[in-house]
């Protein structure tokens, strides 16, 4: 099926929908791994991000959703000269992140006070986006919905007590996913949700003992 947004694209500033609107989706998910505009961002770019990012506006892109700008925000003409005046050091660097990776690819690393994440992702065209590694575990996130990312202990009954906090706060379930790296080591969780989880849903998941840290990603995308 083809959709409008595939036919007209998305509502955006820039050039290009894969290097413009996919390219901030993406800062902004990064940012949410953090849980908000980063001090520092080491912006990796892959294939033709790094080929033609520059002069499709990619580098202004994901400093914008690093900045917390949407696609559609005037401000994205400006993010790197903004940037200055928020606080945020970015450094791009071309790479090659490997040979499966989509072209329109960034590893993100950033870093606010004590949190660091590194987020591989891609821009796959008409604004749509793809997460595919955080922290060097596999994800799948697009962004198409409010999501929890948890990093915790690999204990039993802990997506019971996860889903139990969800279902406590009348937030419905659309997604979930468990990576683990070796049994008994840590799990990576990420929940996609039909509703925002507000801060004290992402607080009381926090407050399990084996959970080593929990943050919500905004929906970047969609309806």
């Amino acid at each position: 099926m083809v959709s409008l947004l595939d036919i007209i694209g998305p509502v955006m500033v820039g050039p290009s929908s894969s290097h413009t609107a996919g390219a901030c989706r993406l800062g902004l998910l990064a940012r949410g791994l953090v849980g908000g505009t980063p001090q520092t961002a080491l912006l990796e770019l892959h294939g033709s991000f790094a080929r033609t990012g520059e002069g499709h506006g990619t580098d202004k892109a994901l400093v914008a959703g690093l900045l917390g700008f949407r696609p559609d925000d005037e401000r994205i003409r400006t993010a790197l000269e903004i940037a200055e005046g928020e606080g945020l050091e970015y450094k791009f660097e071309k790479t090659t992140i490997s040979d499966e990776s989509h072209p329109n690819t960034v590893r993100a690393t950033v870093v606010c006070g004590p949190r660091r994440a590194v987020m591989v992702g891609s821009s796959l065209g008409a604004g749509r986006v793809l997460v595919t590694e955080i922290d060097g575990f596999p994800v799948d996130i697009t962004g198409s919905f409010y999501s929890i990312v948890i990093l915790a202990a690999d204990v039993k009954g802990s997506i019971a007590r996860v889903t139990r906090i969800l279902s406590d706060h009348d937030i419905n379930i659309a997604t979930l996913k468990l990576t683990r790296k070796q049994r008994g080591g840590d799990a990576f969780i990420v929940i996609e949700c039909d509703d925002s989880p507000g801060e004290e849903v992402r607080d009381a998941i926090r407050s399990l003992a084996w959970v080593r840290w929990a943050m919500r990603l905004d929906k970047v995308s969609g309806g």
